[in-house]
């Protein structure tokens, strides 16, 4: 594995014990989750899909998905994290299956396994997210859903995401994110459609920090979300 991947899965598992504080350091990602629930949701349901997690954390999303009726498989590479997800899922009386497995291992294992797969704020923090992408790909089932979402690179993220957000009102921890690693839309774009996707919507999101509120249909500056889809067999 590369080091600077490590670093990255170093990273969060840092942030592990603390994850699930609404009010702590992920209080964004707690503030964001009911909105990038009910987009999968509104565009492809939830009550009785297989979904999967790429990149899952401590499972703020993933439990979300299992409360609207959802079987998830939640995987990431950071352990302590995954050990922070299984221990509040059974807290919550949640049946979730969590994992310690790349992307890329699990597509040569479930190819075509499931109804939905999320890969929801971790491509920028991968090495080869085209790769990340094409594993999402091949582990939707024919028919299938898929959603992303990521941060733009251009000076408004970075004033935005990187210098607002981690420097001085300090929603992240400083060092969260790489410019270098942010993906323009039209780079995922191209990403999904080498892997047959079907780019179906693009949407901005903002986050309002003062409010702790967030809103979809902006312009894709910063924040936004793919809603992709695989051909049917």
């Amino acid at each position: 594995m590369p080091s600077n991947q490590q670093s990255e899965l170093d990273k969060f598992d840092a942030m592990a014990a603390n994850w699930w504080d609404p009010d702590g350091e992920m209080k964004a990602l707690h503030d964001i989750n009911p909105l990038r629930t009910d987009y999968i949701e509104q565009r492809a349901g939830l009550k009785g899909l297989k979904v999967l997690d790429v990149g899952c954390g401590a499972g703020v999303l993933a439990e979300a998905m299992a409360q609207r009726g959802a079987h998830v498989t939640g995987i990431d590479l950071a352990t302590d994290t995954i050990e922070a997800a299984k221990r509040h899922a059974e807290q919550a009386g949640l049946d979730i299956d969590y994992r310690v497995i790349s992307s890329r291992e699990l597509a040569a294992e479930q190819a075509g396994a499931f109804d939905i797969v999320v890969a929801y704020e971790m491509l920028e923090h991968v090495d080869e997210p085209a790769h990340t992408v094409d594993d999402c790909a091949r582990l939707a089932a024919a028919g299938g859903d898929l959603f992303f979402s990521t941060i733009n690179r251009n000076p408004i993220s970075w004033a935005a995401a990187i210098g607002a957000g981690e420097y001085i009102l300090r929603l992240l921890p400083r060092g969260t994110h790489e410019y270098a690693k942010l993906i323009k839309p039209a780079e995922l774009s191209a990403w999904c459609r080498a892997s047959s996707l079907h780019v179906a919507d693009l949407t901005g999101m903002f986050y309002n920090p003062i409010l702790r509120r967030a809103t979809l249909g902006h312009r894709p500056d910063v924040n936004y979300f793919i809603h992709a889809t695989k051909p049917g067999a």
